[in-house]
């Protein structure tokens, strides 16, 4: 490719933000298909990478506890308890929510610029080495690329995982640090309130699967579904070992847009190690519980999985 009229460095940088760009866009993690309409004012910020002026954002000083989310696609970026009064009149975070963040050299060749994980809209910068916290780290954020959602982040949160027969997955995730509940049940079909005997000898649809509720305090999202990518066979379509079946099938039914970027960012991971992935991405359904006697299965047997077994992917 040249430019005419360019220097070499100039050349470079012009290659070099070419390729950045075509790394953003061709991520197949990538969800935008549900982004807002932006006004002028957003468009300048989020899109062309402008500044809004300092002291003038209306999330420089809410101290409320919640959720910052990025005013574009509405994925989590921060967390409350990750903001601090740096003075410097944007609102500033010495943390981000794992990967929903992504740092790129900036234009000026001297700063990071920030961009939100999902989207790649426009943030702010990144500065390191300045001592504000003990993390060393200040997100310097444009009010206007976020969106706040009040509320106490992160009491308990629900997560839905199909990998075969809910005995097994039931059985590992149970042993994770944070995990409170795990429930064996049906999700993702036609009919409602189904039996064992509807999923596994009719066309429900429905797949076995598991409800978790887990404490983030303890434990993330990404934590619980790389264990999932590592307790079953991700490549096996329509069963897992020796069960087959459509019921066995494997997919994560993801509750919020976090739970997606993460689900196909990982699954991205394995394909990039030869993985012949054919676990599914859905948005979640009506989960209905399985009979009594599914719950705790190989706990209250004392039995072990026949189908499912630790394989370290990640």
């Amino acid at each position: 490719m040249r430019f005419p009229n360019m220097n070499k460095a100039t050349t470079l940088f012009k290659v070099l933000s070419i390729l950045i760009i075509f790394t953003f866009v061709k991520g197949e993690n990538m969800v935008v298909d549900q982004l807002k309409t932006l006004n002028n004012e957003e468009k300048q910020v989020i899109l062309k990478k402008g500044t809004e002026a300092p002291f003038s954002g209306d999330l420089l000083n809410e101290k409320r506890e919640g959720t910052f989310t990025c005013r574009q696609c509405g994925a989590k970026l921060y967390n409350s308890t990750d903001k601090f009064d740096s003075g410097c009149g944007w609102p500033s975070f010495d943390d981000e929510i794992e990967g929903a963040v992504l740092r790129v050299p900036d234009a000026d060749g001297r700063r990071t610029e920030i961009v939100c994980a999902n989207c790649k809209g426009h943030l702010g910068h990144v500065f390191i080495g300045e001592k504000f916290t003990d993390k060393n780290t200040r997100h310097c954020v444009n009010s206007i690329s976020m969106d706040f959602i009040p509320g106490k982040p992160g009491l308990e949160e629900k997560a839905v995982f199909a990998g075969g027969c809910f005995w097994g997955v039931e059985y590992y995730m149970q042993k994770i640090e944070g995990v409170k509940t795990v429930i064996s049940g049906y999700t993702g079909g036609r009919s409602e309130d189904p039996t064992y005997e509807d999923v596994s000898y009719k066309n429900t649809g429905h797949y076995e699967a598991v409800e978790i509720t887990y404490d983030p305090a303890r434990v993330n999202f990404e934590t619980l579904a790389k264990m999932f990518f590592e307790i079953h066979d991700p490549t096996q379509k329509n069963g897992q070992g020796p069960d087959i079946g459509k019921q066995y099938r494997s997919a994560i039914f993801y509750l919020d847009k976090e739970q997606e970027i993460v689900s196909k960012k990982l699954i991205e991971q394995l394909r990039n190690k030869g993985y012949k992935v054919a676990t599914k991405v859905l948005s979640a359904e009506t989960f209905y519980q399985a009979e009594e006697y599914h719950q705790d299965y190989y706990l209250n047997k004392g039995k072990l999985p026949y189908c499912h077994g630790y394989v370290k992917r990640f």
